[in-house]
């Protein structure tokens, strides 16, 4: 398992649609809905704001209002790909106007988070 080095930002434009993600260390999961919560108020006009973690063998993914299984889980497959634990993901997304469809949205979403983690070192996580 591997924990991430900083928390960090990405940003994407995938047909006209704004995906902002970002990368959280995060040691205990509740944290998590606060920090859902101050993005909620950060990003008002955001379309949805979706996210998965794996926090010391904790998961979970949320669609936010996506089609099911469209974002979160995208999400939460690249975490587990990455073997990561102890982070939590969230995509913001701004609609720009063209519906991407099902997998349309679940490549985004795997994109958004896999790009992100271009933007980190990992490191063994020690037990």
């Amino acid at each position: 398992m591997y924990i991430i080095d900083k928390n960090i930002e990405n940003e994407l434009i995938i047909k006209k649609s704004r995906f902002i993600t970002k990368l959280y260390y995060i040691d205990d999961v509740n944290y998590i809905q606060d920090i859902i919560s101050n993005l909620k108020k950060e990003y008002k006009k955001a379309t949805h704001i979706c996210y998965a973690y794996s926090v010391n063998g904790n998961q979970k993914a949320v669609d936010d209002g996506e089609p099911n299984n469209t974002a979160g889980k995208p999400i939460l497959n690249v975490i587990n790909k990455k073997d990561v634990t102890n982070i939590l993901v969230v995509v913001i997304r701004y609609f720009g106007g063209i519906k991407l469809g099902a997998g349309g949205l679940v490549r985004a979403y795997t994109n958004s988070a896999s790009e992100a983690f271009k933007l980190v070192n990992l490191y063994e996580k020690s037990s």
